[in-house]
């Protein structure tokens, strides 16, 4: 159906001024061979760039494997006609070309470079924004900016990396050309956008055509196994500066001065991320890095809150109660089950009693109201950076004007409905009624898996009953021998750690089997964008993730040791299990224990997964393909040799990160140093995700972003519950409000015999009396204590709740009440303070508006004043009866 031409001829050809998109394009594909375009011999330049001519760049590579180089089977002609029909309709748009192999025999790569023409025309299409003139407003002074004077020596140096040129820009129009800042032609478009506009033709390409249905798209092939891989090239090698001159060494530059080991100190070079990844990754890298930042002020704040809790548990008044021989030691508590438990005296807990003091004290009522103020001033100081990323970056009104659809719904468009905006009849892949199926489905399934999670949460809860059973009567004598730890590994505490750890195994198996169910039914669901597709899966995941991480931090905090009766009539779980009690110590060091377990693990194993298996596979790769040293392997098979970067790109980045940002803000009443690991993790995970990318992964496609996306409203949801759940853990998980009560009220007259305010008599205070008559006969004890606010044996209302009890509930849901409405009063009035969007940034898009609009009416004055000069003469009659 085509001849093969020779280059020069082929080079001649006029490309074709394309306004429609590649799915529209119904003719018969081509069945050619892969020949059709010459292969051009390897020049020896490893880093090189461009093809043999040194003028037109490498846009794009694409990877598949000879047929005639493999053995016969029934799937080879199939495949050998995807692959020549698709490069078929490629050659229409691309210069293309193959190489030589030097690793693999096997393999052949296409080069792909994109003219002038066709760079012009999805510019267009894609409503690029470029240059239209430097900016020519002065910057104000910020009243921050006398912070310069330090963090500038934590900035990269600008011999190396140079500060970017400022420009207003303009959606592209190549009938404007001559209106935009063009200073040379083969820089105009930088390689990002070129790689960006590839692959925006590639995955609209078809490849086949039967009847009504058409396949296109190169992600389809590649999931297919046609082709094995399709990516834009690194620039250079991470380590070693190339010596081609036309190369701008980026890579390198970003691995010396932001991912070494040695930059851990620099601020991140945003501009240069945003230059050669793009702006979605750069966007999360600038959220990840003003997140850490923020996190300083808060972990500086909580450090100092342990240092108070940990200088004061020796001078605690209730806590040395616990430990005195004459008090504590002379109090002999409940067995904690029914049979096998026996009495115990209270100051057995004297240890567990002073590390609760360390993260139950005044401090932390500071610190978490602390909490609250700052993750309102993060968020709010985030919308202004992201404000400032978004002018400078040009993705302003991007999702209005730039995103297009995704080519698996194009590719299902088959029923009409009328547009409700333009009246105009458009293709959607479903009705409304097969639109509410789908979502009734996902949700459906969201909620099942739900329900698994708390399903597993009380499967949990009942090992936690057993077990402790277990280790009540033998621990003790297990331990025996090691006497310097028998003191501190309580049937409690073993049972707290050995839940935390088997809960903490069943979250990441769930979220192994989760993750492929919500991929499942979000491609069911079929978004009509990326970004759609992204939030849709976003809101899926963040809901099951909050069960499956937060769930038993939730049960601890606000349900364990709250409904267990008394001695007397203890309350069973399933009819069978005694409901669970606190430790000795209270529930809150337990809530303590759960965070630090899953906490922890959860950064080695995302550590495991993110470094080791990327390098570890790289070095599998390079050992199994290994050529002699003598042979140089061109860019483009050196990058195939790297790990190919996931369809769902930085989500699971962002997932680690908020669900971090979950544990820091819900749970800091109980755990005052979780800021401080999260900024020493961050620190890392900062480093740690630049090196992988730069070192361990090809070069991702550059996509545009606007913001985080799906995260913002999640990450602002998770801080209106903070400011309650921290307020209810202070109140019924912690014993601050009791202490409260007992200082101001029960330890003077009319309730106290004290003539001042203090705790002492604190402890007695709050351990209710059971007549030991009332539950056994067969020790010499008359009476024993538990944790309760009951009326004494002997009393007319023996056993029921005091007035003390009704005293501290009144005071937690006052406290409740009170601290929700100061902090949301203080986070509504900060949030109204502090604009969203800077001052300065508005009047640069004033400017940059008005720019276009000159533009545009001075080209169209000119274009109506052309059109009317034909027309002049008559025009200047005047008008005839």
């Amino acid at each position: 159906m085509y001849d093969i031409m020779e280059e020069e001829e082929f080079e001649a050809v006029e490309l074709p001024d394309i306004t429609v998109e590649l799915p529209d394009i119904t003719v018969e594909l081509p069945d050619i061979t892969c020949c059709f375009f010459p292969q051009a011999e390897f020049n020896g330049k490893s880093d090189s760039l461009f093809f043999n001519d040194g003028v037109r760049r490498i846009d794009f590579v694409l990877v598949y494997e000879d047929e005639d180089m493999k053995e016969i089977d029934k799937n080879r002609t199939f495949q050998k006609r995807k692959v020549s029909a698709f490069l078929g309709c490629l050659i229409l748009l691309f210069y293309l070309r193959h190489s030589d192999k030097v690793v693999d025999e096997k393999l052949l790569f296409v080069k792909v470079h994109m003219p002038w023409d066709v760079l012009c025309t999805y510019a267009e299409v894609l409503h690029i924004k470029l240059p239209i003139q430097p900016n020519d407003l002065s910057t104000t002074s910020s009243p921050f900016n006398f912070l310069s004077c330090i963090t500038r020596h934590f900035y990269p140096s600008e011999d190396l990396i140079a500060k970017e040129t400022e420009y207003f820009t303009a959606p592209f129009e190549k009938d404007r050309l001559e209106y935009f800042y063009v200073k040379d032609r083969d820089l105009f478009f930088t390689p990002s956008m070129r790689s960006r506009m590839a692959y925006y033709i590639l995955s609209r390409a078809p490849y086949e055509v039967r009847g009504n249905i058409k396949k296109f798209g190169v992600t389809k092939l590649l999931d297919g196994g046609v082709y094995k891989a399709a990516y834009p090239l690194h620039d250079c090698r991470f380590n070693v500066r190339s010596k081609e001159e036309e190369c701008p060494n980026e890579r390198y530059l970003l691995y010396n001065e932001w991912a070494h080991p040695k930059s851990f100190y620099k601020m991140q070079p945003l501009d240069l991320i945003r230059k050669y990844y793009g702006e979605k990754i750069g966007i999360y890298f600038a959220w990840l890095g003003f997140y850490t930042a923020m996190l300083a002020l808060a972990a500086i704040v909580g450090l100092g809150c342990f240092i108070y809790g940990y200088t004061t548990q020796e001078t605690s008044t209730w806590s040395k109660e616990v430990c005195d021989p004459l008090i504590g030691g002379n109090i002999v508590m409940c067995p904690q089950c029914d049979k096998e438990c026996t009495y115990w005296r209270l100051n057995s807990t004297c240890e567990s009693s002073k590390k609760l003091c360390i993260f139950d004290n005044y401090g932390t009522l500071v610190f978490a109201v602390f909490m609250a103020i700052w993750v309102t001033v993060f968020l709010e100081f985030w919308k202004r950076y992201q404000a400032e990323l978004e002018y400078e970056w040009d993705t302003v009104e991007f999702l209005e004007q730039e995103e297009q659809p995704r080519p698996e719904y194009e590719a299902k468009c088959n029923h009409e409905r009328i547009n409700p905006v333009t009246r105009v009849k458009e293709k959607v892949p479903y009705t409304a009624c097969g639109r509410c199926i789908r979502v009734s489905l996902g949700i459906g399934t969201v909620l099942f898996w739900i329900v698994l999670i708390l399903a597993s949460v009380v499967a949990i809860i009942v090992y936690r009953l057993a077990v402790f059973f277990s280790f009540s009567t033998r621990l003790q004598s297990d331990l025996k021998e090691l006497e310097p730890f028998k003191e501190y590994v309580t049937a409690q505490m073993a049972t707290s750690v050995t839940a935390s750890v088997i809960s903490f195994v069943v979250i990441m198996v769930l979220n192994i089997l989760y993750e492929r169910v919500a991929i499942w039914i979000t491609d069911f669901e079929l978004p009509r964008t990326k970004t759609d597709y992204e939030n849709s899966l976003t809101l899926k995941m963040f809901l099951f993730q909050f069960v499956n991480y937060y769930s038993s931090c939730f049960y601890i905090a606000f349900a364990k040791g709250k409904v267990v009766g008394y001695p007397g009539q203890p309350v069973y779980l399933l009819g069978k299990y005694r409901n669970e009690e606190c430790d000795p110590g209270g529930c809150l060091i337990e809530l303590t224990t759960q965070l630090t377990v899953i906490m922890g693990g959860k950064a080695i194993w995302n550590n495991i997964q993110e470094v080791l298996l990327p390098w570890m596979k790289n070095l599998i790769f390079r050992y199994c393909t290994r050529v002699g040293s003598e042979k140089v392997i061109p860019r483009w098979e050196q990058d195939y040799q790297l790990q190919p970067i996931g369809k769902l790109g930085l989500f699971y980045e962002y997932l680690e990160m908020v669900i971090q940002f979950g544990f820091v803000t819900l749970f800091v009443a109980s755990f005052p140093l979780a800021p401080v690991l999260a900024l020493v993790n961050n620190l890392f995970e900062i480093r740690v995700d630049a090196w992988k990318i730069i070192t361990q992964f090809r070069r991702m496609v550059p996509e545009k972003a606007q913001d985080i996306g799906a995260w913002q409203p999640i990450l602002q949801g998770v801080a209106i519950l903070a400011v309650a759940s921290n307020a209810m853990i202070i109140a019924f998980t912690s014993d601050m409000i009791p202490r409260l009560v007992y200082y101001w009220s029960f330890s003077v007259y009319p309730y106290g015999e004290h003539s001042s305010h203090t705790m002492q008599g604190y402890i007695n205070n709050t351990l209710s009396v059971f007549d030991i008559q009332d539950f056994s006969n067969k020790i010499s004890l008359s009476y024993f204590r538990y944790r309760d606010f009951r009326y004494p044996p002997g009393h007319h209302r023996q056993y029921e709740y005091s007035i003390y009890y009704w005293h501290v509930i009144a005071a937690k849901m006052a406290f409740i009440i009170v601290v929700e409405h100061i902090v949301y009063l203080t986070k509504f009035v900060l949030s109204y303070v502090i604009p969203d969007v800077p001052y300065t940034v508005r009047e640069q898009i004033k400017r940059e508006k008005y720019l276009s609009q000159v533009i545009l009416h001075e080209t169209n004055l000119k274009l109506v004043t052309k059109r009317l000069k034909p027309l002049g003469g008559d025009y200047d009659q005047p008008n005839q009866p």
